[in-house]
């Protein structure tokens, strides 16, 4: 939902700086006029914005760059927090993002803190971006946004007390998922 509201931010024309208060204003009114759609099909996954497919653009580089900016906003992260609850319901849903076992849905279990390493993950990004993408770009703007996000005064960056840390640095897809079943069905920790 952040990097949907972060296009309609961008296309816009705003140039996101949360710590300008016209900047947050824009982008508040930016976010407020766009429609954000998540679907919650596992057989039809998409994100759009305004009707528009923007799966691929989400993960583009320039949305990256400034999706912290955006959701550093209150206001904006009050709507879309507001959103993702509506989008939870009653629960029984798999959800993921920075700060849903703290602010969204403080109350969800199992809660789970993936975590990798800064080289792995930046590995990994950079697989997704394909085999162009720069590595210590691709580090250095996750350590960036980290930092940013960990820092915001709404809703920062923080692992749940209550929720299982699971470091996925040495293990695949499968292995990741093999842990995630266990700890859902289980109730296991990590090793």
């Amino acid at each position: 939902m952040y990097r949907a509201a972060t296009i309609a931010v961008l296309r816009a024309g705003i140039a996101p700086d949360a710590t300008d208060p016209e900047s947050a204003l824009a982008i508040t009114q930016a976010v407020e006029g766009a429609a954000i759609d998540i679907s919650t099909d596992p057989d039809q996954v998409s994100v759009t914005l305004d009707g528009e497919a923007v799966d691929a653009e989400i993960r583009e580089n320039h949305v990256t760059a400034a999706v912290s900016a955006v959701s550093a906003v209150p206001a904006v992260r009050a709507q879309l927090v507001a959103a993702q609850r509506e989008l939870i319901g009653d629960g029984g849903i798999v959800v993921e993002g920075r700060d849903i076992g703290t602010v969204v849905w403080p109350l969800s279990n199992p809660k789970i803190y993936l975590t990798a390493s800064a080289e792995t993950r930046a590995s990994r990004r950079a697989g997704e971006q394909g085999p162009s993408a720069d590595v210590a770009a691709v580090a250095a703007d996750i350590e960036r946004r980290d930092r940013l996000d960990s820092g915001r005064a709404a809703s920062p960056l923080a692992r749940a007390a209550d929720a299982v840390e699971l470091d996925t640095t040495k293990l695949d897809i499968d292995e990741v998922i093999d842990r995630l079943v266990d700890i859902v069905t289980n109730g296991a920790s990590h090793e």
